[in-house]
């Protein structure tokens, strides 16, 4: 598996904080000897994210799935024979309609999810999770938990807790950005 960045090269700040002296050296050309912190912190979030997606991906690798149609199967077996839409299914995972049926695709030529009729709306189908696609989720679990119990190795409970809130703070404002650029053009958020 490759890494993201070189924890080697981290250095601590006068605060005891981690920061990439490299990100730092490179922002602080970019920004011409400006304030970095921002583009900084943009970095340690796409370094984050892009770890925790590889160690996702390595631990789906030869189970053949990639980490959309596992969050579109976990989505699935939460919602149990009910079932969803296709829409509804891409709307609650944040995708397009198009991705969302790409992903339910690749899920029930596997014989992990199957499609059948909406019973109140004949044109629309319905996505379930199958027995199959419930067994692959219950050997999939232990060694994602293991896997990402090691990945955040030495944090706290509250470090855990402000971690999610801080990333979650990020989406949020993203959202409201999008809204208000749309709102500007015209048009409806991206």
């Amino acid at each position: 598996m490759k890494h993201v960045t070189n924890a080697e090269g981290l250095a601590r700040d006068a605060d005891g904080l981690f920061y990439d002296p490299q990100v730092r050296a490179a922002m602080g050309e970019f920004t011409g000897g400006g304030d970095t912190l921002h583009l900084e912190a943009a970095a340690a979030a796409r370094a984050a994210h892009r770890s925790v997606e590889r160690l996702r991906a390595h631990g789906s690798e030869g189970r053949g799935l990639s980490a959309g149609a596992v969050d579109v199967l976990i989505r699935l077996r939460t919602l149990g024979e009910a079932g969803a839409n296709l829409g509804d299914l891409a709307r609650s995972a944040g995708m397009t309609p198009r991705n969302a049926t790409g992903l339910v695709d690749t899920l029930e030529r596997e014989g992990l999810v199957r499609r059948d009729p909406a019973p109140a709306d004949r044109r629309s189908v319905l996505a379930r999770i199958t027995p199959a696609g419930l067994a692959w989720l219950d050997e999939y679990r232990a060694p994602t938990q293991r896997a990402l119990a090691a990945l955040f190795r030495g944090f706290t409970d509250t470090e855990l807790h402000q971690l999610r809130h801080l990333c979650l703070r990020l989406v949020q404002n993203q959202q409201l950005i999008a809204a208000h650029l749309a709102a500007a053009e015209g048009g409806t958020p991206a």
